[in-house]
């Protein structure tokens, strides 16, 4: 009245075939093997179509719908790059004309202060010229006025001369001349 492994008294397990062999796995006997066959058949066509009718259109829609979003993607992306691209061209369009528009401005400014200092450098030579001439007239004036005296002076300093050497009084116009005779050489 012992069990053997959990089975009951009288049950045994026939795992082997008759004669003590073991029976052949199922798949490979040749008694259910056309079964089998139409079986998997059966089994094949079922899969087949619980796939082809369920499986694959969610799949589709879902690569479809993966497949739409990248591109939408792809367009935003495009769309964004285009404007970047379009605001690029016109920061480097305004930033060209702002340069061109500093150089003018600087040109014009070069040239009206250049203009002012030509004006100015003018005037100023105006005026020097001016005092040039003031001045050089004082000088002929006070040249004339010294020259006008040295004669004099020389012709009594001579007539002195005259008189302490030979003791005479000359006459005041042969020292005159004598004097002017010796300022023209």
């Amino acid at each position: 009245m012992a069990e053997s492994h959990g089975q009951p008294k009288g049950a045994t397990a026939h795992t082997e075939a008759d004669g003590g062999h073991k029976a052949p796995f199922p798949p490979f006997q040749k008694d259910t093997f056309a079964s089998q066959l139409v079986s998997l058949a059966i089994a094949f066509v079922a899969l087949y179509l619980i796939v082809s009718k369920i499986a694959l259109p969610r799949v589709g829609a879902v690569i479809d719908q993966r497949q739409g979003t990248i591109d939408g993607d792809l367009a935003a992306a495009q769309k964004l790059k285009d404007e970047s691209d379009s605001a690029l061209k016109a920061y480097e369009s305004e930033l060209a004309a702002a340069r061109s528009r500093a150089q003018a401005i600087g040109a014009e400014t070069r040239e009206k202060l250049n203009a002012a200092s030509e004006a100015e450098r003018k005037t100023l030579e105006e005026k020097l010229s001016q005092k040039l001439a003031e001045a050089e007239k004082t000088i002929a004036s006070t040249r004339e006025a010294a020259m006008s005296n040295v004669r004099g002076i020389a012709t009594d300093a001579a007539a002195a001369i005259v008189q302490r050497l030979a003791g005479v009084t000359p006459d005041s116009a042969s020292v005159g001349q004598a004097v002017d005779a010796s300022l023209k050489g």
